[in-house]
């Protein structure tokens, strides 16, 4: 699974192995390189050409931390923020004052205090929805959530007509509506086509509002799949925006565990639980501090791999709640030792890799990122 990966047509740089403080009672440590993300978020800007970048900083930023996160993109000029809830609002409320927050949840029954108190902006996703935000918020901003396919949140075309109709939108201080494509990971599937077809004709009932269409693939489709303001999530944090092929995004994210203890095997046995590989005598084996308790992934049991002393080596066996086993027969003995890190992710273990191996995307990765991790920003 190692590789080079690309950044919208720059080379990495590999990075230098760095040791974790192996006195931390955690199983080791995750980086989270700001300039890199920093990076990621101009090239959107670029491809996004006209359109307006924000950025999706939903749930802790994809486990990275929101904080950090949404204070560097402000810094590089991003001033449209997405999360999913109330809460997330207004926790991200605390950090950047002046931002403009969207909170895809919308405005529930019990939410309403908190989207007012922060000054969020609800992206409305029913006709219930709209009716409350007249009651409660209706000279503050508010966006509308048009489905056009997803069938999950937002109002279908029937509910768009009867809003329409009954002049449910007025009195209100609509900012944008927005749609979210099903498929954009996938260029060529036609429902991209269509869903920007109805979008485009729905909006006609709409008061004149701007628009938002594309996440992190939406950007890249082109300009018909973008809209005014542009979401990109996923790709701001180094993950692939499509469903095949490299990221044209640079690694933000470095995992390195700790080794725990090395043994050299004097006959040939099996490795860990359910006795599911079987390594040779004289093969050498080191233990890491980590496992699916930390979201580093079970599935990941033989068929994973990590990167010691410049050498990508095989996990074997099952990964367990708190450890991993790694077969380093092939790197001289000095060069692994308890107490070293070993890359689990980053720069020579390729997210998108990573979750292919395991069967699962990106996005489930990054979020499902335990606490026991020592958090680092760089720069």
């Amino acid at each position: 699974m190692a590789g080079a990966g690309r950044g919208l047509g720059r080379p990495y740089v590999s990075l230098n192995f760095v040791a974790a403080d192996t006195n931390l009672l955690s199983p080791g440590v995750l980086t989270v390189d700001l300039d890199a993300l920093a990076g990621n978020y101009r090239a959107l800007c670029e491809a996004a050409a006209q359109a307006t970048c924000g950025a999706v900083v939903k749930a802790n930023a994809y486990g990275l931390g929101a904080a950090p996160v949404a204070r560097r993109l402000w810094d590089e000029g991003c001033r449209h923020f997405f999360v999913a809830t109330a809460r997330e609002g207004a926790e991200l409320r605390t950090v950047l004052a002046e931002a403009h927050i969207f909170v895809f949840e919308g405005v529930l029954e019990g939410s309403a205090g908190s989207v007012l108190d922060a000054e969020l902006i609800p992206i409305l996703n029913s006709i219930e929805q709209i009716g409350r935000w007249r009651r409660v918020g209706a000279a503050r901003p508010a966006a509308i959530h048009v489905d056009t396919g997803m069938s999950r949140l937002g109002l279908n075309e029937a509910e768009v007509r009867e809003v329409s109709r009954t002049g449910l939108f007025r009195e209100l201080e609509l900012r944008y509506a927005l749609t979210h494509l099903a498929c954009a990971d996938v260029p060529t599937h036609p429902l991209n086509a269509r869903q920007v077809r109805d979008f485009d004709r729905l909006i006609t009932l709409l008061p004149d509002v701007r628009t938002s269409i594309g996440g992190s693939a939406g950007i890249l489709l082109g300009p018909e799949f973008r809209g005014d303001l542009v979401r990109p999530g996923i790709a701001l944090y180094g993950g692939s925006p499509f469903a095949s092929g490299d990221s044209p995004m640079e690694s933000v994210v470095t995992l390195e565990g700790v080794v725990l203890q090395t043994t050299t095997v004097g006959k040939q046995q099996t490795v860990g639980y359910g006795a599911t590989h079987t390594v040779r005598s004289g093969a050498r084996l080191a233990t890491v501090g980590a496992g699916f308790a930390d979201g580093y992934p079970r599935a990941l049991g033989n068929r994973g791999v990590a990167f010691a002393a410049g050498t990508q080596v095989p996990v074997v066996g099952r990964v367990s709640m708190d450890l991993i086993t790694l077969d380093v027969s092939g790197i001289a003995p000095a060069g692994v030792q308890p107490g070293d890190t070993v890359e689990l992710l980053g720069r020579n273990v390729l997210l998108d890799d990573v979750a292919r191996a395991a069967g699962t995307i990106g996005y489930d990765i990054l979020t499902g990122l335990g606490p026991r991790w020592q958090r680092r920003y760089i720069p």
